[in-house]
């Protein structure tokens, strides 16, 4: 399934240029149908505040672990749950844990994803081939998802804080000569509480206080890249 060689684009990055020639395309995402159905009012809230959904699974469940039938059905019925409750597609597919071997398969089979983002082996998007189809992956970091609150990694929403404007710092700065993503996975419970929410409301601040900078949900950056990098 993994197909990407340790090299990626290495020292020839794509010369795509983001919308209206932002330097850098922000993500901040999360959601899984179950979590969706257990507060319906956030379901909503997504889509009527412009937000975009990628499909996180159906529940937290170890997709390496399924045999392929199962792993199927987790995905229909993920990708249905999320449609029911938001009102919108997940274009995307970004599985708890990890991918299976089978995961890219199913997901392109199941006709509704136009994006995978089971990797983490690059730094922008790329394409690889499924069968015969060429296929979009938007990879992934979990550099900046809060879930290192819990590891020990983050203590404040300072340190949240911190370690998310050095990024951008950087990638802002590189971004102007080549086009730069920067991931941001987000939770409720892990930076959405008072003491780390700060950190990421101020974090937010900074990075548009900047001018060409792109807030865009995933499936906006693989439509742009879909549709302006053809190879």
């Amino acid at each position: 399934m993994i197909d990407r060689d340790l090299v990626g684009y290495a020292d020839k990055p794509p010369r795509v240029r983001w919308p209206s020639g932002a330097r850098i395309a922000i993500s901040l995402y999360f959601a899984c149908a179950v979590a969706l159905e257990r507060n319906p009012a956030v379901a909503r809230a997504i889509t009527e505040q412009g937000h975009d959904v990628c499909g996180h699974g159906n529940r937290w469940e170890e997709y390496y672990l399924m045999d392929r039938e199962t792993e199927r059905r987790a995905i229909a019925e993920g990708y249905a749950g999320i449609e029911r409750l938001t009102g919108q597609r997940p274009l995307g597919w970004y599985c708890r844990y990890g991918p299976s071997e089978h995961t890219r398969e199913l997901v392109v089979e199941h006709g509704g994803f136009i994006y995978d983002s089971n990797a983490y082996n690059d730094d922008l998007p790329y394409y690889t081939t499924v069968g015969s189809r060429k296929w979009l992956i938007v990879p992934y970091s979990l550099a900046l998802n809060d879930a290192r609150f819990w590891r020990g990694y983050y203590a404040t929403g300072d340190d949240f804080f911190q370690s998310a404007k050095e990024t951008f710092d950087t990638l802002y700065e590189e971004g102007e000569t080549t086009p730069k993503m920067m991931s941001m996975g987000l939770h409720c419970r892990m930076a959405g509480v008072p003491g780390r929410a700060n950190g990421l409301d101020r974090f937010i601040a900074y990075a548009k206080n900047h001018p060409d900078v792109w807030f865009a949900g995933r499936s906006d950056i693989a439509k742009w890249w879909l549709e302006h990098q053809k190879a």
